[in-house]
């Protein structure tokens, strides 16, 4: 049934992502929207679905490019799902940027098993991780996944060390002179980035409780899961598996350390959770299991979408 329309990989089934993800992110605008529509807030508005679309997209590049899941559709339709679980996402910009490159540094370091120009990729994840703290500080703890793929892949050479610190040394350059040429309230605005808050007082609602709740049970399931079956994985992809645990741990604790505290934040865990999720699923040989897991998944999830409008 659910699970026979995505184990394939086909036109109609990105199309049916790509319009889930628009209802849901045009359904949370319309409800959420108290301001006059100008030309500022309908910029704001393409933009985002820009970079939502383009995120989609980057996540069914990145499992099928290097095999992380079968010729399925589950990852982006998993994708799909956490986001709808916190629909404040879909009104930060910063945000889904930041997430943007996040994802394009998780893309370069599960490339690196390949052993191809590992220098340029992990110069290019570092300078991708960079760009991204400076919409959101605490996504710079994704270096500890770089660190990781250096172990996993290339760690006799010194070199490979020292290229996350040259990374981020030019982009910190970069960015301190296009402050000083150009607003040097950036500099400011990042600075206070860095502050922590561990404090859970940010619930405006039990409904957020509710979500939050139900995607820590997705993530502890999923990720366990994983954990304690990766080592019956094909050898070649452990590697990649684990370091979307990582992912997902590290997506974690941004979220635990940001100071301006929200659900939204846990984005930066659903492209690992969406893949871990893909893989529960597909590496079962129980189709009546498959088929709970998914219809579970999307029932919840759409369900608790509606109830945090």
């Amino acid at each position: 049934m659910i699970t026979t329309f995505f184990r394939k990989s086909t036109l109609i089934n990105y199309a049916f992502s790509v319009l889930l993800l628009i209802f849901f992110f045009t359904f949370s605008q319309f409800n959420a929207s108290t301001s006059v529509l100008n030309s500022n807030t309908i910029y704001e508005k393409a933009l985002t679905i820009i970079v939502l679309l383009s995120s989609l997209f980057l996540v069914n590049f990145i499992v099928k490019k290097n095999g992380l899941t079968k010729n399925s559709s589950y990852a982006i339709f998993f994708f799909v799902l956490y986001l709808a679980l916190f629909p404040s996402i879909f009104g930060n910009l910063k945000l889904l940027m930041a997430n943007f490159f996040v994802i394009l540094a998780i893309r370069r370091m599960i490339s690196l098993q390949t052993l191809k120009s590992p220098k340029e990729k992990i110069f290019d994840a570092s300078l991708w991780i960079f760009i991204a703290s400076l919409f959101h500080f605490w996504c710079i703890l994704f270096l500890f996944v770089i660190y990781v793929s250096i172990i996993f892949h290339v760690s006799r050479d010194y070199r490979n060390w020292l290229i996350p610190f040259i990374a981020i040394g030019t982009g910190a350059i970069i960015f301190v002179l296009f402050s000083l040429i150009f607003d040097q309230t950036w500099i400011l605005h990042s600075i206070k980035q860095t502050e922590m808050n561990f404090q859970w007082d940010y619930f405006v609602n039990n409904y957020k409780k509710i979500a939050l709740t139900l995607f820590a049970l997705f993530g502890i399931y999923f990720v366990f899961s994983m954990i304690f079956t990766v080592g019956n994985k094909p050898l070649v992809l452990q590697a990649s598996y684990k370091k979307m645990i990582v992912s997902f741990f590290i997506g974690v604790l941004v979220f635990l350390f940001s100071p301006d505290k929200s659900n939204a934040i846990l984005v930066f865990t659903f492209l690992p959770l969406a893949v871990l999720s893909t893989n529960n699923i597909e590496y079962s040989q129980n189709k009546t299991y498959q088929e709970i897991v998914l219809f579970t998944v999307a029932i919840i999830t759409i369900t608790t979408y509606f109830f945090n409008l």
